[in-house]
């Protein structure tokens, strides 16, 4: 995709999830302040003047490579979404904001750094760390045992996916057996793909139908896909999905899930690259304002608090690998 395309095709998303957001909710303010339909209220703005800040941690801040505490940045990659509250566009098109930019700002405090953010794809998320053109991935990244080879993960948050259907859907939910012969959205590349794929395969070697996977990278795409009935359900990150049937009250959610599977309850965490020096400080930071309690400040601004951890830990067990 040329670089005009890719910027015509984010500012069509941005306006998208603005006018989602406009019509969803049962107000949108002049001063950038949406409220959903449970009186849970998000600032869109760009200013996000009401962000939660903390003191740097000179101890901490210590623990970091020379080179990172030196350039005075904390240089961080994610990938921009259309529905609230992970990472998505503020009103001016343009600024990302959400939870998961506050919890990168968040570790930049406590660091002493300016977190630098620029974004990407998933994939492309993964290569800027591998070619060393940022410190860290924040964006809703599940622990994997795949990933662990190559990457160190500090977690913040549960991984939670839900499975969203229309309003009106009949479809009674029990456990992955009542996917088979089901139309079902999920994002490429994925941990709620895997599961999928893997349902598919114990349902198949059982004798029953396999879900047809429609694949979507975008929310205008896959709520339009629920909402015209294409598809029966999107499996997808649950923080989405509670905002999107709050605000819109179209959809509702049929199941809940550990996205790490059955056996494991999945983890949230920054990435970085392995072995690099950085994963102490961005543990111990977490730690840090977990204790004195602007984490869960940042958990209640985004309506996360069902989400949060006691503690951050380091390279925990992680979705199994793929057999």
């Amino acid at each position: 995709m040329s670089r005009p395309t890719r910027r015509l095709a984010s500012a069509l998303s941005a306006f998208a999830v603005v006018a989602l957001l406009a019509t969803a909710c049962s107000e949108l303010t002049t001063d950038n302040t949406l409220t959903a339909q449970d009186g849970q209220s998000f600032d869109l703005s760009p200013q996000q003047s009401g962000r939660i800040t903390t003191a740097k941690v000179d101890s901490i801040a210590a623990e970091l490579p020379a080179a990172i505490r030196d350039s005075g940045t904390l240089r961080v990659t994610g990938t921009v979404g259309t529905t609230p509250p992970l990472a998505f566009y503020a009103t001016d098109n343009a600024t990302v904001i959400g939870s998961e930019v506050d919890f990168a700002h968040l570790i930049g405090d406590v660091l002493g750094l300016k977190v630098v953010r620029t974004n990407g794809d998933w994939a492309q998320n993964f290569v800027k760390i591998d070619s060393n053109q940022v410190d860290l991935f924040v964006n809703n990244v599940t622990v994997t045992e795949e990933r662990k080879e190559k990457y160190d993960f500090a977690t913040y948050r549960l991984d939670n996916l839900a499975l969203e259907v229309p309003k009106d859907s009949t479809w009674t939910y029990k456990d992955r057996k009542d996917i088979a012969g089901k139309k079902i959205g999920v994002s490429s590349g994925t941990n709620q793909e895997q599961l999928l794929v893997d349902w598919n395969a114990q349902n198949v070697a059982e004798g029953r139908e396999p879900a047809q996977i429609f694949y979507y990278q975008n929310a205008a795409d896959y709520y339009l896909a629920l909402s015209s009935k294409r598809i029966d359900g999107y499996l997808g990150p649950n923080p989405s999905a509670v905002f999107h049937v709050a605000s819109k009250k179209e959809t509702k959610i049929i199941a809940t899930y550990s996205g790490a599977g059955d056996a494991l309850q999945g983890e949230i965490a920054v990435l970085t690259k392995k072995g690099n020096g950085v994963i102490k400080a961005v543990n111990d930071a977490l730690n840090h304002v977990i204790a004195n309690g602007d984490y869960k400040k940042v958990l209640d601004r985004w309506g996360l608090d069902n989400e949060g951890v006691k503690n951050s830990v380091i390279n925990p067990p992680g979705l199994p690998k793929k057999s």
